[in-house]
């Protein structure tokens, strides 16, 4: 007869729900404690829906101005509370307006993000 091992491991992963309503929470507490920070959203796939185990969640976060280069500006949030591990992206108001291929499937999780101008 055969006997489950009490020693396997089992990978799970939080369902989308769970990571969408983690991420809105964040992304309110967010704009509630930076005034700079104008509109938060995800994008990639959980914003698509086609998200897995070991997928992360990828969130733009538009500011209304910053001095600090692309590259350093995310480091001004804690993001590790989520549930999965997230990828940010900040960009000025200005530079989000300006982008010609932004991601297509960006779901607002707080505030209102602007569509950004189409490719010439």
């Amino acid at each position: 007869m055969p006997v489950r091992s009490l020693g396997t491991a089992v990978l799970t992963w939080p369902d989308a729900g769970a990571v969408t309503a983690a991420a809105r929470r964040w992304a309110v507490e967010l704009r509630r404690a930076d005034a700079a920070v104008e509109a938060v959203g995800c994008f990639g796939s959980y914003a698509r829906g086609d998200w897995g185990v070991g997928s992360d969640l990828d969130l733009v976060v538009i500011v209304a101005a910053s001095a600090l280069p692309f590259e350093r500006r995310a480091a001004r949030w804690d993001a590790t509370g989520l549930p999965v591990p997230a990828d940010l992206l900040v960009y000025t108001r200005a530079e989000w307006e300006r982008l010609r291929a932004p991601p297509a499937e960006v779901v607002w999780l707080a505030g209102k993000g602007a569509t950004p101008a189409p490719a010439r």
